[in-house]
């Protein structure tokens, strides 16, 4: 049971490492709709109480008010 932890834990940490690899390339503008649309999954999945339908929700309309912002400079 421990190795498949561990292997749990190896392959999490190479997906978060080459996620945010992918994310170099990127503009503000983008990386605000990433931002926003991940804070609006979580915050839709808390308020919905784990909701399929409120988690997609909640991404779709923060993922759209994260590409409304305007990055600073």
């Amino acid at each position: 049971m421990k190795t498949i932890k561990q292997l749990a834990v190896c392959a999490s940490l190479v997906a978060v490492s080459l996620g945010l690899g992918a994310c170099s390339s990127m503009s503000a503008q983008d990386k605000n709709t990433a931002i926003g649309a991940g804070a609006g999954a979580v915050l839709g999945g808390v308020l919905t109480g784990g909701s399929t339908m409120g988690t997609v929700g909640g991404a779709a309309v923060g993922g759209v008010i994260g590409n409304q912002v305007k990055p600073s400079r």
